[in-house]
């Protein structure tokens, strides 16, 4: 048991000085991007910082461990052994990265036999650190952190988002944002999902949820949220894995309520 607990120490402290160079890598290149491109429809970009960023993470995951599937957000996913499985989104909220607007992040989680054991979230401009390692708890800069008290919906600051098909589909979550918008002190929309799970599990807002995600998008945030003592979901409220489309994660204290006016 120790053994196996030494190589998953070395396995996080290697996590954690990668995520950091990611980060460094974005605050160089981030206000002089080269290109942008899209992937799919007019509203899902790409630069080149990100394909930068992913790239020297997974040279970095390969060198170390070759055997590890990763699966990232930018490249074909290298599936190797299943029982080692890394999450890699270069930059969540590459929009807002490309706009200039302050809500990006990197966004490390891996998974081993199936269950998650460590997530890393890096917001490379206010240099904050969200990490969490099964059962040892959520910490903001090596601090610990919990999720809000807020037990009533009308009393609560919820976080969404829009799937990229927005303006195709009818399945584009703005009736709900209307809806609970009248319903609590407000909804915010910043975009990007590893960060706004990040929010709740550190008690700045109280619930949130989104639909048509991807694992890179939230296998780091949930680990996080749960050590920080909240709750995770689909929008039945049925127990969630990574590769859901729904989520709904909140402080658990209004996790009922918020789940009734999900449609």
């Amino acid at each position: 048991m120790n053994d196996m607990n030494n190589t998953l120490n070395n396995t996080y402290n290697f996590a954690e000085e990668l995520i950091e160079k990611a980060s460094k890598l974005i605050l160089k290149n981030h206000k002089k991007i080269r290109n942008i491109s899209y992937k799919k429809g007019d509203s899902n970009l790409v630069t080149n910082v990100d394909k930068e960023v992913e790239a020297l993470i997974i040279k970095e995951i390969v060198s170390k461990y070759p055997n590890h599937s990763i699966i990232a957000e930018e490249s074909k996913a290298q599936k190797k052994d299943p029982n080692y499985q890394w999450f890699i989104d270069p930059i969540d909220g590459t929009t807002n990265f490309a706009h200039s607007y302050p809500f990006f992040c990197t966004s490390i989680g891996f998974v081993k036999n199936n269950i998650l054991e460590f997530g890393l979230i890096k917001d490379p401009l206010t240099n904050e650190l969200y990490s969490a390692r099964r059962s040892q708890g959520a910490k903001l800069n090596k601090r610990p952190i919990f999720v809000s008290k807020i037990k009533k919906l009308n009393e609560s600051l919820l976080i969404t988002g829009f799937p990229y098909d927005k303006r195709t589909s009818k399945v584009n979550n703005l009736k709900n944002f209307c809806n609970l918008t009248l319903l609590t002190h407000g909804v915010r929309r910043d975009g990007a999902a590893a960060l706004d799970l990040c929010y709740i599990a550190s008690g700045k807002a109280d619930g949130y949820w989104e639909m048509k995600l991807s694992p890179w998008d939230v296998a780091a945030g949930v680990l996080i949220l749960e050590e920080a003592g909240g709750k995770v979901s689909d929008f039945k409220g049925g127990k969630y894995n990574i590769f859901n489309k729904q989520i709904v994660a909140t402080n658990g204290l209004i996790h009922k309520e918020l789940l009734k006016h999900l449609k």
